[in-house]
């Protein structure tokens, strides 16, 4: 049985390594060579990327989804994986095949009011409570739908509201989608190749024409008017038309001065020629369009084989960004994240029940963590090597940089003390994290071009990802704290002994005899020996051992990472320090971190008020990552989020439960209440009932409207008057816990 518990954490690994090696392996292409005409270079938001990124931000803004489904599948037929057509794929319908792709669901829709004004409510197609929508359904209502968004965008953003938000980005998403029509061949055209040789036939009578009209001489108006039509068509291209798809003639001469298709076949009235990449693009077009498998391929074929010689750094980049979408390697540790995060579960909840098997899935968990976070760092990497910058250029890499980083302080605390506590926090804050990365994708490209005060490497490497440590150790802090307080409110695991290794020593070998192994028996976590001697501690001392060294780590990185900015900001806007919101909340984390160290040595509160400090901060870093943006003032302010405000709001509301519930008598916890306190058990329920009672009055009706807050003021005298009387009662809790010395080490453990 031993033994098989031994291979149960390499059979996970083998599990999720097997799917990542899958996932990184190269595809092979179908019948169309997609793929490799995804992979083509474009020049879009000011940087070169494949047409599959292309299709994959337009997706993501239109229908909040990377790819689109080909068959409808009930959402409780969760097995069942639907056929999906490709973001490559997609935007060659779109671009090539528009009859079809106005028949796909691509436009997300999930305003009540918005569907009522539009009269789309029986329309459209439901999933898990989301209405999709075709193009060929929103052609009846297009009109309604400008007119509606042009005067939403009249009003400022943080003014809008959420109906005008909804039908200003539903207006975007159509716009767009049309746009992407226009990028390769006008709408409507059966065969654009056919056209355009026929205009290149056309060109030099219609040159000849002009010249003639110029110098007052008789013209052949014929030839001028055949081309009316085509003018028309280009223009309207050169105008609409996304991505900027033709590339510089001369790259010496500036290899960012890509055109749209329209402007390259309007300036053929002054060349006199076609751009190679013009015929090639169109012939892709008419072949995919004329469902011509062999004479597509060999198009795409061409046209790499013609972009190589000049634009091989074009081709390099678009390769690697499409493998980069395609591994999705953010996504795939999402998954491991969350699988660890239940096996680690499971070993704290069998702790002191199987204490093999809960040493089983702790190493489990554990070892799923560093994978994931392997696979984590490969794609954090692989997107430095793509953007050329360090890991945090914006909100979306700062996400994916906190998760990162998160990480990696829990496994270190899990290392150092093996409680699956450092597992918790780790897979919690790396899926999190990322679960925000991959909503602030929905807003569109996210290595779009750097504003001109960030486009410095040194500064991003240094103040931006100093502070983001900062960031990231500080909600490690509070996720070790939300953890004591759910432990402690909830379990007995609290006045647990475990076995912590001491970290400047490698364990020693402990010679068995009947004695230790009854002990190791006992013990689940195997003690370290020092000094002949095992090192044991509550569960309750050892997260407060971490979240007093977490906290110690983020004051010192908030603090250099502030000092930091401050020189930026001298450098670029010839002030150190200019009470500029950002610069207010990165100095709130830093004195709100100070704050608990002063607290604490100076034995204003102990474990618990230590705890509910740290739960505390983690509104604060918050407000200072994502609150600051919202505000629509000042220098590091970039837009207004409607969606992002609730779930901030959601967030402290959350929070604010859970410093509530830490305030709650230490005879209501099951880790510190004696068996004959039995008023522990319907207060932790009354509590908890409040606590979903406060989310879902805040959710429905706004966590800063008058019941939002009621609700929560509500919990709080629910909270005090518990704790006045309790007081007055006079019942019995532990005793305090002696005053720690100026290091945070109480002369009990000294």
């Amino acid at each position: 049985m031993k033994f098989l518990l031994r291979l149960v954490p390499w059979f996970f690994v083998a599990l999720f390594g097997a799917e990542i090696v899958a996932v990184m392996m190269p595809k092979k292409d179908g019948e169309f060579h997609v793929r490799e005409f995804g992979r083509l270079p474009v020049l879009l938001n000011g940087r070169i990327q494949p047409f599959d990124s292309v299709a994959r931000n337009a997706l993501l803004q239109m229908r909040s989804t990377g790819d689109v489904p080909l068959e409808e599948v009930p959402s409780w037929k969760f097995w069942h994986h639907p056929e999906k057509l490709k973001a490559s794929a997609w935007l060659l319908e779109v671009m090539t095949r528009p009859d079809i792709a106005d028949t796909r669901p691509v436009f997300l829709i999930h305003h009540s009011d918005l569907l009522g004004e539009l009269k789309l409510q029986d329309k459209g197609i439901e999933k898990s409570g989301l209405r999709y929508y075709t193009f060929n359904e929103l052609k009846p209502v297009y009109e309604v739908i400008m007119d509606q968004g042009q005067k939403a965008d009249q009003v400022k953003p943080e003014e809008q509201t959420t109906f005008q938000k909804q039908v200003s980005k539903l207006a975007n998403a159509v716009i767009l989608y049309r746009r992407l029509k226009l990028t390769l061949e006008p709408e409507g055209v059966e065969d654009f190749s056919k056209e355009l040789a026929e205009f290149q036939k056309n060109l030099g009578p219609v040159q000849a024409a002009v010249a003639a009209s110029e110098k007052g001489k008789e013209f052949d108006q014929e030839a001028v008017r055949s081309m009316a039509v085509p003018v028309q068509q280009f223009q309207l291209m050169a105008e609409a038309g996304y991505a900027l798809i033709i590339p510089p003639l001369n790259p010496q001469a500036g290899r960012d001065r890509w055109q749209n298709v329209g402007t390259s076949l309007l300036e053929t009235f002054r060349t006199g020629h076609l751009h190679p990449a013009v015929t090639f693009l169109t012939t892709i077009a008419t072949a995919y369009q004329q469902q011509s498998a062999s004479q597509f391929n060999e198009a795409v074929d061409q046209y790499q084989a013609w972009l190589a010689p000049n634009f091989a750094r074009e081709l390099r980049k678009g390769r690697a960004e499409f493998y980069y979408n395609d591994v999705k390697a953010f996504l795939h540790s999402m998954i491991i994240y969350i699988f660890a995060l239940l096996l680690a579960g499971g070993a704290l909840l069998t702790f002191s029940v199987v204490p093999n098997l809960s040493e089983t899935l702790r190493r489990s968990a554990f070892y799923l963590v560093i994978l994931a976070w392997c696979f984590h760092t490969f794609g954090l990497v692989f997107r430095m090597a793509l953007e050329g910058r360090p890991p945090v250029t914006n909100l979306y890499s700062s996400a994916i940089f906190i998760g990162w980083a998160t990480v990696v302080l829990g496994l270190v605390l899990e290392r150092i003390y093996r409680a699956s506590i450092g597992i918790v926090v780790g897979s919690v804050a790396g899926f999190v994290t990322l679960l925000i990365a991959h909503n602030l994708a929905l807003g569109g490209d996210t290595m779009e071009m750097l504003r001109a005060v960030l486009d410095t490497n040194f500064w991003l490497a240094t103040h931006v990802v100093v502070v983001t440590l900062g960031y990231a150790s500080t909600f490690v802090a509070g996720l070790l704290a939300i953890l004591y307080i759910f432990l402690g409110l909830f379990t007995p695991l609290l006045s647990r002994k475990i076995g912590a290794r001491p970290a400047a020593e490698a364990p020693t070998a402990v010679t068995k005899t009947p004695r230790t192994a009854a002990k190791m028996a006992r013990d689940p976590v195997p003690a370290t020996a020092s000094a002949g001697r095992a090192v044991e501690m509550d569960l309750s001392k050892a997260l407060s051992k971490m979240v007093y060294g977490i906290v110690c780590f983020a004051t010192l990185f908030s603090f250099v990472g502030t000092v930091l900015g401050g020189i930026w900001a001298d450098q670029s806007w010839g002030r150190f320090w200019g009470w500029d919101p950002k610069e207010n909340g990165a100095l709130l984390i830093v004195l709100w971190n100070a704050l608990i160290l002063h607290a604490r040595w100076g034995g204003l509160v102990r474990e618990r008020g230590l705890m509910n400090l740290a739960v505390f901060g983690n509104v604060v870093t918050s407000f200072s990552w994502f609150g600051v943006n919202m505000l629509g003032i000042g220098l590091h302010s970039y837009g207004f989020m409607d969606a992002a405000f609730k779930w901030l709001m959601m967030f402290i509301a959350g929070q604010l439960l859970i410093i509530g519930d830490g305030l709650l008598p230490k005879s209501c916890w099951q880790s510190f209440s004696s068996p004959t306190q039995r008023l522990g058990l319907p207060v932790r329920w009354c509590a908890l009932l409040l606590n979903v009672a406060v989310m879902l009055m805040g959710f429905f009706f706004g966590y800063n409207s008058v019941l939002g807050i009621s609700a929560l003021l509500v919990f709080f005298a629910f909270v005090g008057t518990l704790s006045l009387a309790t007081a007055m009662s006079g019942t019995p809790t532990a005793p305090p816990a002696p005053a720690p010395d100026r290091r945070g080490v109480t002369a009990a453990s000294s």
